[in-house]
């Protein structure tokens, strides 16, 4: 990359700050309804600028708590967290990822996808929605984030929660409204929360 194509992308995370930080001095609040929050990763780790993405992201946290993201965003943080060597959170964010999104990881990796009789919730958890992923196993500055993660989804502690999740996920498909899939939906959004 070249100083100036290293200088337009770093202008673009100065002007999306920029329109964030003004719209919440004009509302009071953050209301980006442009999705603005969601591009500064993608940017950062074009730079490969880890500690920069992972300075955003505690920002993207304080200012959007309630905010669960989507899959390509988690995957972001999940590499941030990762090449910053936050491996714990690291292992944590990937299970989100993987909750998010199923086929993700596995796009990343080049592994074929699960073919799983589950319910999608949300259009973010269709395999188009990875099929978009710009990441992939390949790319030098990703190598050593991939054996980390080819390990980490072959361990013991990640197959145990993806197995439960996909679990609850098949159940819901065919329980109906009631008590039953109320505990189903209250465990499945508890899993993350007792992560050790």
């Amino acid at each position: 990359m070249t100083p100036k194509q290293i200088e337009r992308i770093q202008n673009k995370i100065l002007k999306i700050k920029r329109e964030l930080a003004y719209d919440k001095r004009r509302h009071g609040f953050h209301d980006d309804s442009r999705g603005l929050r969601y591009l500064p990763p993608e940017l950062f780790l074009k730079l490969q600028d880890y500690s920069g993405a992972l300075r955003y992201f505690n920002w993207f946290d304080k200012n959007f708590s309630d905010d669960s993201g989507y899959p390509t965003f988690l995957f972001e943080w999940t590499i941030t967290l990762f090449k910053n060597g936050k491996i714990k959170e690291a292992e944590k964010m990937t299970l989100k990822t993987f909750f998010s999104n199923i086929y993700i990881i596995d796009k990343f990796l080049e592994n074929e996808f699960l073919n799983l009789d589950i319910k999608h919730m949300s259009n973010w958890e269709v395999e188009s929605m990875a099929e978009e992923l710009l990441y992939n196993k390949n790319q030098i500055e990703y190598i050593d984030f991939a054996n980390w993660l080819s390990n980490f989804v072959r361990s013991q502690n990640f197959n145990e929660y993806a197995n439960e999740f996909l679990d609850i996920q098949k159940k819901l498909k065919h329980e109906p409204v009631g008590e039953t899939r109320s505990n189903l939906i209250v465990r499945l959004y508890s899993m993350l929360e007792n992560y050790k």
